[in-house]
């Protein structure tokens, strides 16, 4: 057991060191600074603990100091602790005398920075808790119906109130539309009467206006709803978040009571305007979050004041605790969920087209909200880290989780809050834990521990610092202006801080960072993970590389960021072996002849060769075929004598014409070259390659004759020519004598006949000269008809 809690200790220690806290790491030098480093980290005010020159060994955990001999009165490590302030207990009825529905409602906190304190927050559900439901209806033309319809919600309303409060109150409100153009017609008859293009006379169009105030008088209520009238505009949408704001700022109007659950009931069949939108009317001012009823109740400044975004909404109803009940129509209810998913507490009911359901509509949204519990966080949060765990009535834990369902009147539900403060704070942080609706809160105000006590009792012009030129506060000096050093010694006009820095760096950190200058020289601070030196603390002996996470791979000495090997290792990193051992085969060869050693390991420089000491090699062959394209390259003089040396270097095998070798330890080669020569020699393997002693060529083939195969193929090609001549003048010839033929056949087929040519005329011509006396007698004249 004894064992096992040295185990416990010292990894509890370890754990308190290395990880958690950097106490250790020489950079405080004052109290402060020394508490802000880890929540861990405590500080010696003990006279005498160390010497001058080493102030931040003060600065450590409380059991490492204590170990070096601090006593633990003269410790400075405050704790984080919270005080309750105020603590009334949790009452049953609403009317108890210092009763709440929060336990505690106040608490102090104080914090150090990187710590986390919890407490618990217990909420109660009170029975009888006082209701002011404010109904907020749109008056436009579309609602004509749903007016009708809710003209007896306040008798029935409270009716089924009473059921579960006996202290409730109602009280009416209605918008329609900013009266300003485009969102309504500015002619003088519309102005008048909005709902003239459909025969009906209507109130003209207003933006917000509150008709009652919250009252337990429900006959009122009835008489005020008969008495409303709408009225319209052009544009779907409404005014309806204008008249969200005016209802939530406007208390002292409203009649909000102080320790009552604010229900807001916004009942509308359209959506709603916001944020820029009134830009189209050209309104440009932004929303101001403020009342602006007039002696009317009517809001004054609709057509002047933006609507207001959905962000400014939030806060005053959060603000003011209100809860939202959107009782919108099916088509709007998806637009109205999702405002209701950014607004604390608000809930999402389908109003029937005329609200026959706004009474069930209404219950249900109250009971639904009074079984519920959410806690929720108001105030400055910034630089505070919060988590919540939820323990609900029923003893569910809910990591996570600030909320719990299904709540009854006079239960009880917890929550543990944790607050982790990620820095120092400039004073007193204010802020608030409430469940969401309720009007009672937790206050706590909320301190960093960043200072130390013992400054309280600090004294002036103290003996321990040099001519009393300091003051000795927790247990160091503290010098007055125009002195420096741990002691106070040094002026500052003496004492030159360029002295502790490089000349060529004047930019460069005093003490390269790692020091404090006193009076021109540097002071190194001490390091948990080793020794810092140099005259301006600029080395050390633990910032050099590591391998496999030890430092100059444990072979090595670190100096001033550089690894100093030891003898046999070498490297960036020390971690390469200088002996071969590890390389050389049993056979004796380093690498099997395909290799070489790195770092006490083989690297293989052979193609395909693998393996710890390369003797694996598929595509290598026996020792004859890997010199063989060397030897042949040297035989028969392939390539130059330069490139036989670069293809035999590649393979590391080297070539020597002597016949003096050692027989014994060579390999007789004989092998067939590419052109079917045969080829010899013998081959020695070395630490350094290969060797092939007494190459040899024999038994080569007798090259061909070429000219007398070019001769041969040269009359071949001739005959072969002369005989396709023959060839082709012998088919011509038959094929003349074939046409020739035929001719003289169909010559002497055809037959001539004579005939006359009716368009033939004769060149001869006859006439009679009827005068001649003889007639008897005839004269016959020829005559050239074309002449």
């Amino acid at each position: 057991m004894g064992l096992v809690g040295l185990l416990l200790s010292i990894i509890l220690r370890c754990w308190i060191n290395n990880v958690e806290g950097s106490c250790s790491v020489g950079s405080a030098v004052s109290c402060d600074e020394c508490l802000q480093l880890s929540p861990h980290c405590a500080w010696c005010t003990q006279e005498n603990f160390t010497d001058w020159f080493s102030i931040s060994e003060r600065c450590d955990t409380p059991d490492i100091l204590r170990e070096k001999g601090c006593a633990g009165n003269w410790l400075e490590f405050p704790v984080s602790n919270g005080q309750i302030l105020q603590d009334h207990p949790l009452g049953k009825k609403a009317d108890s005398t210092n009763s709440t529905q929060i336990s505690p409602q106040r608490m102090a906190l104080k914090i150090r920075p990187g710590s986390q304190m919890t407490f618990q927050v217990k909420v109660q559900q009170t029975e009888d808790y006082p209701v002011d439901i404010y109904y907020l209806m749109d008056l436009s033309a579309s609602m004509i119906d749903d007016l009708e319809m809710i003209k007896d919600l306040g008798s029935t309303l409270s009716k089924e109130m009473a059921k579960l409060t006996s202290k409730f109150r109602l009280g009416f409100g209605s918008f329609v539309e900013k009266p300003i153009l485009p969102f309504i017609k500015i002619t003088e008859e519309e102005q008048a009467n909005p709902c003239r293009s459909v025969d009906l006379t209507c109130l003209p169009t207003f933006g917000y206006k509150h008709v009652l105030s919250l009252t337990s008088n429900t006959n009122k209520f009835n008489q005020i709803i008969a008495e409303q009238r709408v009225s319209a505009n052009i544009d779907v949408p409404e005014c309806g978040f204008d008249a969200i704001m005016q209802a939530a700022v406007c208390g002292d109007k409203i009649g909000w009571r102080n320790d009552s659950m604010r229900l807001l009931v916004f009942a509308s069949d359209a959506d709603s305007h916001f944020g820029m939108d009134s830009k189209m009317a050209g309104i440009v001012i932004p929303n101001d979050g403020q009342c602006h009823l007039d002696n009317n109740n009517e809001y004054s400044m609709s057509t002047i004041l933006e609507y207001p975004t959905l962000g400014q909404l939030i806060d005053k109803l959060v603000e003011n605790n209100i809860l939202l009940i959107f009782a919108v129509t099916e088509k709007q209810k998806h637009n109205y969920e999702n405002y209701a998913n950014l607004i604390p507490g608000a809930t999402v009911g389908v109003l029937a087209i005329d609200s026959r359901n706004v009474l069930e509509l209404i219950v249900t949204a109250y009971k639904e909200l009074r079984s519920e519990i959410e806690l929720e966080v108001l105030g400055d949060t910034e630089e505070l880290q919060m988590s919540f765990t939820a323990i609900c009535q029923d003893g569910t834990v809910l990591p996570g989780v600030k909320r719990c369902s299904n709540i009854k009147a006079g239960d009880t539900v917890a929550f543990n809050v944790s607050v982790k403060l990620t820095g120092c704070l400039p004073g007193v942080r204010h802020f608030f834990l409430k469940p969401v609706g309720f009007q009672d809160s937790l206050e706590l105000d909320l301190e960093s521990l960043c200072s130390c006590d013992c400054r309280r009792s600090s004294e002036a012009n103290s003996s321990l610092c040099v001519h009393g030129q300091g003051a000795a506060e927790c247990g160091v000096c503290t010098c007055q202006p125009g002195y420096v050093g741990p002691r106070c010694a040094c002026s500052e006009e003496t004492s030159q801080s360029s002295d502790c820095r490089p000349a060529a760096a004047a930019e460069a950190e005093l003490c390269s960072g790692q020091g404090e200058c006193y009076c021109g020289q540097c002071v190194c601070h001490a390091s948990s993970f080793g020794r810092v030196y140099g005259p301006y603390c600029e080395c050390d002996d633990y910032s050099c590389v590591r391998f496999r996470g030890e430092l100059c791979g444990g072979h090595g000495q670190c100096d001033c960021g550089e690894c100093v090997c030891q003898s046999g290792w070498t490297g960036e990193y020390c971690n390469c072996s200088s002996s071969t051992e590890s390389c050389t085969a049993e056979d004796g060869t380093l690498c099997g002849g395909r290799g070489r050693c790195e770092c006490g390991r083989c690297v293989c420089s052979v193609p395909g060769a693998s393996g710890d000491m390369c003797e694996k090699c598929p595509t290598c062959g026996d020792t004859c075929s890997s010199a063989r394209s060397c030897v042949e390259c040297y035989l028969q003089e392939k390539e130059s004598i330069v490139g036989c040396i670069q293809r035999c270097s590649i393979s590391r095998i080297s070539i020597n014409t002597t016949t003096e070798y050692d027989k014994s330890h060579s390999t007789q080669c004989t092998l067939k070259s590419e052109n079917d020569c045969r080829i010899s020699f013998n081959v020695v393997v070395g630490d350094i390659g290969t060797t092939a002693y007494n190459p040899q060529i024999y038994d080569c083939p007798e090259p061909p004759n070429i000219p007398m195969i070019i001769l041969g193929v040269s009359l071949s090609i001739m005959c072969i020519g002369l005989i396709l001549l023959g060839v082709w003048k012998l088919l011509v010839s038959v094929h003349d004598r074939k046409e020739v033929a035929k001719f003289e056949a169909e010559r002497a087929k055809a037959k001539w006949q004579t005939g006359t040519n009716p368009l033939f005329r004769s060149s001869t011509s006859t006439f009679k000269n009827v005068t001649y006396k003889n007639t008897g007698r005839e004269r016959i004249i020829s005559m050239d008809h074309y002449s």
